[in-house]
């Protein structure tokens, strides 16, 4: 048991990425508070992990939300070990589609959000010596076209994990980040759906964008993450992880086809 009685507080864990660290941090042997906006989805998820997982509907859009979170979390489990910073909104915009009612929303959720769930957390991350994991994207770096304000968000978010690593460091408090390559979420197969690819998209993928020839899995995220929530990757703070099938930066894919 890598995480055995560690209380860890996951946003947007009810679906995707959030909800597979969940249920491995719970096999792991930790305290999860299950965070998401769905009531009903919530609860069949925390049903199924059973005790050791608490349910806390909110919407971090509202800047109260955080200071929230961070007291329901404490009030479950009387401690405070590890935040991850997962839930995000991947919503699509471009130069001409970015408006300030659109960027202000993204910002709130992929930015701001995860900046006062830190603020609300440090106080019990400090007394339990406790880390925080921020969820970002690859789109960080620069980002697709049709995902301007996203990429923004994502690129702040890398820089503030960057930031906070360094400011956080003397108490003993750890920020680590992963920049997170494609991955096969249910939300994301329907969202290429929407976008007008067909209902096999998942197996019609160019080798340039997979070369394993699949899309990462949310499990495989999970796996990655159990190292940096808990006491195995102490005292490392301030990496910038790429979970990615390929290099970000500066790659240059074959061009030859089988």
């Amino acid at each position: 048991m890598r995480l055995q009685d560690k209380a860890i507080l996951i946003t947007g864990s009810t679906t995707g990425i959030g909800e597979a660290i969940a249920r491995r941090a719970i096999a792991e042997g930790a305290k999860v508070l299950v965070h998401g906006r769905d009531a009903k989805r919530g609860r069949a998820l925390v049903a199924e992990l059973g005790d050791r997982a608490v349910l806390h509907v909110d919407d971090i859009a509202d800047p109260a939300a955080p200071a929230r979170m961070v007291a329901a979390a404490v009030a479950a489990f009387g401690k405070l070990d590890t935040l991850v910073n997962n839930a995000a909104s991947v919503e699509r915009s471009n130069l001409a589609t970015t408006d300030l009612a659109l960027f202000d929303k993204i910002i709130a959720i992929n930015l701001r959000a995860p900046l006062l769930l830190i603020k609300a957390a440090a106080p019990h991350l400090k007394a339990s010596q406790g880390a925080v994991l921020n969820i970002g994207s690859v789109n960080g770096f620069c980002g697709e076209p049709n995902l301007l304000a996203y990429s923004i968000s994502k690129g702040g978010l890398m820089t503030l994990s960057r930031n906070l690593a360094d400011a956080m460091g003397r108490d003993r408090v750890r920020v680590n980040h992963f920049n997170v390559g494609w991955v096969l979420t249910a939300n994301e197969y329907e969202v290429k759906i929407a976008d007008g690819l067909p209902r096999d998209w998942p197996d019609r993928l160019d080798p340039a964008t997979a070369p394993a020839g699949r899309l990462i899995k949310p499990e495989e995220i999970a796996a990655a993450a159990v190292y940096w929530m808990g006491d195995e990757s102490r005292p490392i703070s301030g990496t910038v992880l790429e979970l990615n099938q390929y290099p970000v930066i500066g790659r240059n894919p074959p061009k030859e086809t089988k």
